[in-house]
């Protein structure tokens, strides 16, 4: 998916682009929501995010906070 305005599945370069939406976000739903908008969709377990793309919802990694 698109990360930074290039196509990547580097789980790296994902987690960057996720650690500098979430510090644009007040909330973790507002979060959640601006991520669906890049075609990633996030769900909280205990070992921390999944992140999957969208619209397959199809996983992607887990995202450790």
């Amino acid at each position: 998916m698109f990360a930074e305005n290039k196509l990547t599945e580097d789980m790296a370069e994902i987690q960057a682009f996720l650690r500098a939406e979430r510090a644009k976000s007040l909330t973790e739903a507002e979060w959640r929501f601006r991520m669906r908008g890049y075609g990633y969709n996030l769900r909280r377990t205990e070992a921390g995010v999944e992140v999957a793309r969208l619209p397959q919802n199809q996983l992607v990694g887990i995202f450790a906070i």
